[in-house]
C-alpha cells in the first residue's frame, strides 16, 4: 500500500472452499510500474470533470511480459469450455469489484491472446502497443548473427567488443547456485543507481532479489560485467519455459 499498489486480488473457490482460480489485481493511485502509459487518458479524464484515480490494475507489477492474468489451478478444468467459463467468472468478478469500489476504470495489461478475446467479448476496449523482441534466427555463433547485419552495424559492434576487451572487462553469465549473495548485492546497487539517474523509484527491495534467486534461480540469468574482478554493471534476465 505504501507504494501505491493496494492488493485487491480476486479468488474463485468451489463449494468445498477449494481455490479454482485467482486474478492479481491492484487498486492504484498512480500509473507507475506498469510499462503502459495512460497519462494522456488520466489528463483527459480529469479535464472532463472525472477522477481517474484510484483505478484497478490487473498485472504482474513491473513486468511488461505477456502471460495469463486470469489464473486457474492446474486440473481445475477438463476442457476448453470449462476453462472459458471459469475465466469468464473471474473476469466478471473483476468488473463487479471495479463497480463496487467506484474505480474509474479496470485495466488488464499484457494478457494472453486467448484472454484478449474473452475480455473483448465482455466489453473491454482493446489497446495495442509496440514492443521490440530479439529472436534467435537459427544462429550457430555470434559471427552468424553479425553476418546478418549491415556492414556499418557489424563494424560498430566489433569495435565496441574490442574496446571492452582492451579495457580488461569480462562478462559472466550466472544462473542457479552460481548466483551468490554478493552478486545480488552488486546488482541491487546497480538497480538503485540506474533508477535514481532515470528519475525512477526503485520499488524492489534487496530481499526481493535474494528470494528471486532462492525460488526461481534456475530461471534467472544474471549478467555481471567486471573490471579487474570488480562488478561494474549487470543485467537481469529470466528464462521462460
Amino acid at each position: 500500500a505504501e507504494t501505491g499498489w493496494l492488493g485487491q486480488h480476486v479468488v474463485l473457490k468451489d463449494s468445498q472452499g477449494t481455490i479454482l482460480g485467482a486474478v492479481p489485481m491492484y487498486l492504484k493511485n498512480h500509473s507507475q510500474g506498469e510499462y503502459v502509459f495512460d497519462h494522456g487518458w488520466a489528463d483527459a479524464f480529469e479535464r472532463a470533470g472525472g477522477r481517474y484515480y484510484p483505478k484497478l490494475q490487473v498485472s504482474v507489477p513491473f513486468t511488461p511480459a505477456t502471460g495469463p492474468r486470469l489464473l486457474l489451478r492446474a486440473g481445475a478444468t477438463i476442457n476448453d469450455e470449462e476453462t472459458a467459463a471459469l475465466q469468464g467468472a473471474l473476469l466478471s468478478a473483476c468488473i463487479q469489484c471495479s463497480d463496487k469500489i467506484g474505480a474509474s476504470s479496470l485495466h488488464m495489461t499484457f494478457p494472453s491472446e486467448e484472454e484478449v478475446e474473452l475480455m473483448q467479448e465482455a466489453g473491454l476496449l482493446l489497446r495495442t502497443g509496440i514492443q521490440f523482441h530479439w529472436d534467435n534466427d537459427g544462429y550457430d555463433s555470434f559471427n552468424d548473427f553479425l553476418a546478418g547485419l549491415a556492414s556499418r552495424k557489424r563494424k560498430q559492434i566489433r569495435r565496441e567488443r574490442r574496446e571492452a576487451l582492451s579495457a580488461g572487462l569480462s562478462i559472466r553469465a550466472l544462473s542457479g547456485d552460481d548466483i551468490q549473495e554478493h552478486h545480488w548485492d552488486a546488482f541491487f546497487h546497480f538497480y538503485q543507481e540506474t533508477s535514481s539517474r532515470k528519475w525512477g523509484m526503485p520499488y524492489l527491495t534487496r530481499e526481493f532479489f535474494s528470494l528471486l534467486g532462492q525460488n526461481m534461480g534456475d530461471q534467472v540469468v544474471l549478467m555481471i560485467a567486471e573490471n579487474a574482478g570488480r562488478p561494474i554493471a549487470g543485467a537481469l534476465n529470466l528464462m521462460s519455459s
